[in-house]
């Protein structure tokens, strides 16, 4: 990757001007935009490895190390940060529902990862058009409604039960902040959903005492405060993150450990986080006016090495982020210097026990109510997916399928194998949808193939909500047009 050259003075930009990735403004300049990328990841990064049950203070010390990754892969040519993915939260809360271990999550994750970087040497080779052969936009669309919806019953039976009027106020905050705030502060709404809900948390503490109800620490009801700062107290404030002891409860860094059935659980991600990058390199070349579509299979190896390396050592799986993107198309400075700033500055954060620990310590009500939104923001995503592509439901080749697999998924349906293998849920609708799909197609008469899953895969516009933007859309006129994947 070559090093930055200064734009102009460094200093000012005129009207309608841009700073290539290849290029900086003035270090004082590029430090305080790095800072600004790192405000725009950490709400995201730190509240869905606490949903997942691994480290946060790990999981933001490696999407610092997968960044910078990333950066070398894609030579500088895609300006992107690689923070913690949503795509993988259904499969990891399957997975710890049928009693995996967090070695046994991340080594799920570790494989998928692997398959992702296949993906994208798939693609660097064959073109990014065989994607819309493979995964047309009804597919895609389905896989990443039933990763969200399959989720439901984790918000009902963990999470609000714990402290339900917590979890109530908190829903209304972030929905309530996601319309009304505007600009960069309205896409971090759930982050600051996640501070208003810890200080609500500690009034109720203090001005109703203790509640009783199922404590995620102790894994029983018993009385307790929302607010328990424990842990906060003892760690310290410079330190690497803890080794993972599943007897004492505490997870931090480990090897994984690869288990089959566990693996089938997170690879449906893989479609999801594929699409996730096609779209967020077409919304780069389209702000930058560079053709990136040959760096696409680049960027997915690119994301797969990403959560290869940060699961190889316990920390969470990794993807690039449209908060980013977002902040790009609002500073229009698409310099990678910044990113690396970026980077460097989560690794710091990630050597402070005391940070992260006052993250693991959010109450299980806050997370009750962001994760009603969160879970259901994912399964909408999928929607709009099939909205922007125009997908037909008058068709039978698009509804019956998919309509069969997503239903799977929500109920948690299982199919059981003779020698006690089976699959259920995510695993099972994935599976069901792109199969029935292609098996379906084979036979169906030629009016219904015209066209059938959309034409392409229309991609976001730069800053739009996809299966990592925390917030909700503003336009303020810093979008470029929508920008349709070659066919």
């Amino acid at each position: 990757m070559a090093l930055w050259t200064v734009h102009g003075d460094g200093k000012t930009l005129a009207p309608g001007d841009v700073v290539a990735p290849n290029e900086r403004l003035s270090w004082g300049r590029t430090i305080g935009l790095g800072a600004q990328h790192v405000v725009a990841m950490f709400g995201a990064t730190f509240v869905f490895p606490i949903i997942m049950g691994l480290n946060p203070q790990l999981a933001i010390m490696m999407s610092g190390i997968a960044t910078i990754v990333f950066l070398l892969i894609v030579r500088g040519q895609i300006p992107s940060y690689l923070g913690t993915s949503a795509a993988f939260v259904g499969g990891i809360v399957n997975i710890k529902a049928s009693g995996g271990t967090p070695q046994q999550v991340t080594g799920a994750i570790f494989v998928a990862a692997l398959a992702l970087i296949l993906a994208g040497l798939f693609v660097r080779f064959m073109g990014a058009a065989v994607l819309t052969k493979i995964l047309p936009p009804v597919v895609t669309g389905a896989v990443v409604m039933l990763i969200g919806f399959n989720l439901a019953p984790v918000v009902a039976t963990l999470y609000w039960p714990q402290d339900q009027w917590t979890a109530f106020v908190v829903m209304v905050a972030v929905i309530l902040m996601s319309v009304g705030l505007r600009g960069f502060i309205g896409r971090i709404s759930v982050f600051l959903g996640l501070i208003f809900g810890y200080a609500l948390s500690w009034i109720f503490d203090k001005a109703l005492g203790p509640i009783t109800s199922y404590n995620a620490g102790t894994g029983k009801v018993d009385t307790h405060y929302r607010v328990d700062w424990t842990a906060v107290k003892n760690a310290d404030w410079i330190g690497f993150p803890p080794h993972t002891d599943n007897a004492a409860g505490i997870v931090g860094w480990h090897f994984p450990d690869i288990k089959l059935h566990f693996v089938l659980l997170a690879l449906p991600a893989i479609i999801a986080l594929i699409a996730e990058n096609v779209g967020h390199v077409k919304a780069v070349g389209e702000m930058t006016g560079a053709d990136l579509d040959g760096r696409m299979g680049d960027a997915i190896a690119g994301d797969g090495v990403g959560s290869a390396i940060a699961t190889f050592f316990g920390g969470s799986p990794t993807t690039t982020y449209a908060e980013n993107i977002g902040v790009m198309a609002s500073t229009r400075v698409y310099s990678t210097a910044t990113y690396m700033v970026a980077a460097l500055t989560a690794i710091l954060f990630g050597f402070s026990p005391k940070f992260g620990a006052v993250v693991s310590a959010t109450p299980g009500g806050v997370l009750g109510g962001i994760t009603v939104v969160l879970y259901g923001m994912i399964g909408l995503l999928g929607a709009k997916i099939w909205k922007e592509n125009r997908v037909d439901f008058s068709n039978p080749l698009n509804l019956v399928p998919v309509a069969a697999g997503i239903v799977i998924a929500i109920g948690n349906t299982s199919l059981t194998f003779p020698g006690g293998f089976s699959l259920a849920g995510i695993s099972l609708g994935t599976i069901v949808t792109i199969v029935m799909y292609h098996a379906a197609r084979l036979v169906a008469p030629a009016s219904f193939t015209d066209d059938a899953g959309g034409a392409a895969i229309l991609v976001a516009r730069p800053g739009d909500q996809d299966l990592d933007y925390i917030g909700f859309e503003h336009d303020h006129g810093q979008r470029g047009r929508r920008a349709d994947l070659d066919r």
